[in-house]
């Protein structure tokens, strides 16, 4: 393996892709931060690093709090949309159906779509390059109750929380172990056999382009319909032959049985029959209709 040397670069990946709320419940604002981190564990501290020409800069500058919220998979978009676009010009809030909630420790709004909302206090506001690097106390934690287990931890696999790495979204990934267990023998163990188990990724199964061109559309009682994909390039030049039995040229035709009549027979009944004329047509048309009370005699005298 050979390692090639880079310039100085923003090259710790990847980072949590974070929603910085700032203002009030009644005129919010947010936007989205990867470059923040925690500076201390007791007191717990963070920063996040804003640029002095963004809209929020300001505004957390002037009020001195702020909301960090850990964003989920499925708000990338909003996520996204609210670090290209600027407060100054739109609701972002408004524009992307996110809800502002309050918070107990400072005045500036958390997200309630977001699954942790960390409320922070400003200590102090320092200068690095282009950056200005706000450092803070944090006050206060809200953490959706569904993503909380049995033992009363917080479970955020299930929440999909998103990472940042070069100008990509990512989900995280799968749990490989917690704090600790590479000296805890029995854990280590279920890590080992973890590292033997093969995740494959099957290629989606694409239509040649012979097929494509072969393929031609049908017609059917309702219109036509386009073309019917197939498999392979086979079914479409060479299409499945029916195999058919044999004729039998001994076999001799199949004829319906037909009563035998005889020519004169046929017509002796058919001059049996008097032939129908049209008053005796309406006649009887009238006699179906009328009500039964009525007698065929008086029809008849009616009708004449």
């Amino acid at each position: 393996m050979t390692k090639i040397n880079w310039k100085p670069g923003t090259m710790l990946s990847p980072v949590p892709p974070v929603m910085v709320s700032c203002g009030t419940v009644d005129k919010p604002n947010v936007m989205t931060v990867a470059w923040t981190g925690i500076i201390s564990s007791d007191p717990v501290m963070t920063y996040v690093s804003i640029r002095p020409q963004r809209y929020s800069h300001d505004i957390i500058k002037e009020s001195g709090e702020f909301v960090i919220n850990l964003p989920t998979w499925n708000m990338v978009t909003a996520v996204d949309f609210c670090g290209v676009k600027s407060g100054k010009d739109i609701d972002k809030f408004k524009e992307m159906k996110l809800t502002p909630a309050a918070c107990e420790n400072v005045n500036a709004p958390q997200i309630a779509e977001c699954p942790v909302s960390i409320a922070c206090r400003v200590k102090s506001v320092t200068n690095y390059g282009v950056h200005d690097m706000f450092l803070a106390e944090v006050v206060g934690v809200s953490v959706d109750d569904k993503y909380i287990d049995d033992k009363g931890a917080l479970d955020l696999e299930k929440a999909g929380i998103l990472a940042y790495a070069h100008g990509k979204y990512y989900t995280l990934g799968r749990n490989l172990g917690s704090f600790g267990f590479s000296v805890n023998k029995a854990k280590l163990k279920d890590m080992q056999k973890m590292e033997k188990v093969v995740v494959e990724v099957k290629q989606p199964k694409a239509l040649p382009e012979e097929a494509k061109k072969s393929a031609k559309p049908y017609r059917t009682p309702f219109g036509l319909r386009p073309a019917r994909r197939a498999k392979n390039v086979s079914e479409v030049s060479e299409p499945k032959k029916v195999a058919r039995p044999a004729r039998d040229e001994n076999r001799k035709p199949f004829k319906r049985a037909i009563p035998n009549v005889g020519t004169f027979a046929a017509t002796q009944l058919l001059s049996a029959v008097p032939p129908l004329r049209a008053n005796d047509v309406c006649r009887k048309q009238t006699a179906e209709n009328v009500r039964p009370e009525i007698s065929n005699e008086n029809l008849l005298r009616r009708n004449n």
